[in-house]
């Protein structure tokens, strides 16, 4: 998938003719940390919450158009630079442009949190299976193979690198089945370290804390 895949028009923009009050009442309305600048030759950049609450407001954007944050993506830049993107920054939305750098409507993170959810299948019934594994030991071949075995199937599988110790992996596996003892024996039998395991009514209980941690991860 794309950005344009996600895009949003609704999210209003501003002109750099605009005040200060404008972009507040913009902030307020639609619950944004930023809005989108357009000026005479296209987009220019997002307008921050904190600097529009620092100025006064009957100020113009244009007043504040140095503290602009030069933010944005190509439209056929894959979600996954979205992710990142998101990540790396507190940002709320990223403008989308065309290949003439022609604003065409915003990537919102909680947009972008929603298609990852559908992506990790989390409203699909199953177990969590959360292993550690060297990076240098990772196969997902054989991984798949020891599932496989007990007539089960991958829903998902994220691997999360270890902050503190960089040789290492974790995998969290979400699998079609609620009772996972099987297919953890048998990861066990193969050395396998299990950090956790959930495998009851994920979808009535919740995601757990690991799991959690991911999405945190992205900080979105």
């Amino acid at each position: 998938m794309i950005a344009s895949d996600l895009i949003q028009s609704q999210i209003p923009v501003l002109r750099l003719t605009d005040t200060i009050k404008t972009a507040l009442s913009f902030l307020e309305e639609y619950k944004l940390s930023q809005v989108p600048v357009i000026g005479p030759k296209g987009y220019i950049g997002l307008l921050e919450e904190e600097d529009a609450l620092g100025a006064t407001e009957i100020s113009k954007i244009k007043d504040l158009q140095h503290v602009l944050l030069n933010h944005k993506i190509q439209v056929e830049e894959p979600l996954y630079s979205a992710l990142s993107y998101f990540s790396k920054t507190n940002l709320s939305l990223l403008p989308i442009l065309d290949e003439n750098q022609k604003y065409l409507g915003c990537l919102t993170a909680a947009d972008l949190f929603k298609k990852t959810c559908e992506w990790l299948n989390v409203d699909e019934l199953g177990g969590l299976l959360h292993l550690e594994i060297k990076q240098q030991d990772y196969s997902l071949v054989q991984i798949s193979q020891i599932i496989e075995a007990s007539d089960a199937k991958i829903i998902s599988l994220v691997c999360i690198p270890n902050k503190k110790e960089p040789t290492l992996l974790e995998v969290i596996i979400k699998i079609n089945r609620e009772e996972l003892s099987s297919i953890i024996q048998t990861f066990e039998r193969y050395e396998y370290k299990i950090i956790a395991t959930h495998h009851k009514n994920i979808h009535q209980k919740g995601l757990d804390d690991r799991f959690g941690s991911f999405i945190r991860y992205l900080n979105i």
